[in-house]
């Protein structure tokens, strides 16, 4: 597999590199998203896009330059790994400069999923103090998970492993 530009590592919230720069998509949230979160509702599709695009351009920007990127992003439907690669309409076309039209700007992305029991995510998030969602929405994110699937670029691995087996099996699909 010819090597990724940007790593997605997905899951439900709390399912939880040498050259390459890490994200938290958490931290790129509005205040508008965190406060609705923060009162036990949960996001809706209008309210994760605009969050999605934003997050598209930064790694698009990333990739240009040549960086190579993790993600730590939800990324729970199909429809927002697609904005994560694309942007929100497929990216609009670049101009190579002799008035053809190139290929949309895209994102290589391999996503991580890491998935694990709802018991099993829950007790880590019942742990988890300061963040703004609450651990009552997690079940929301498991209603909402579209695990990926063929064709995405993907793997699964279990959050029942320890982290050295995660990244051994992160590094070994890598190569």
């Amino acid at each position: 597999m010819a090597a990724p530009d940007v790593l997605l590592v997905m899951g439900v919230s709390g399912g939880g590199c040498h050259r390459w720069k890490f994200y938290d998509a958490d931290d790129y949230h509005p205040e508008e998203n965190r406060t609705k979160m923060g009162k036990g509702i949960p996001l809706n599709d209008q309210d994760r896009i605009p969050w999605l695009c934003n997050l598209h351009d930064i790694l698009l920007r990333d990739v240009a330059s040549g960086q190579h990127v993790v993600l730590a992003c939800s990324g729970l439907k199909k429809m927002y790994r697609d904005i994560l690669i694309r942007g929100k309409d497929g990216t609009p076309l670049k101009s190579d400069g002799t008035g053809k039209d190139k290929q949309p700007a895209e994102v290589k992305l391999l996503v991580v999923h890491l998935n694990g029991s709802f018991e099993v995510i829950s007790g880590r998030l019942l742990k988890r103090k300061g963040h703004f969602m609450p651990p009552e929405l997690l079940q929301s994110q498991f209603d909402t998970l579209e695990p990926p699937s063929a064709p995405e670029n993907f793997i699964q691995i279990s959050v029942d492993k320890n982290l050295s087996e995660i990244i051994a099996t992160i590094v070994d699909t890598l190569r």
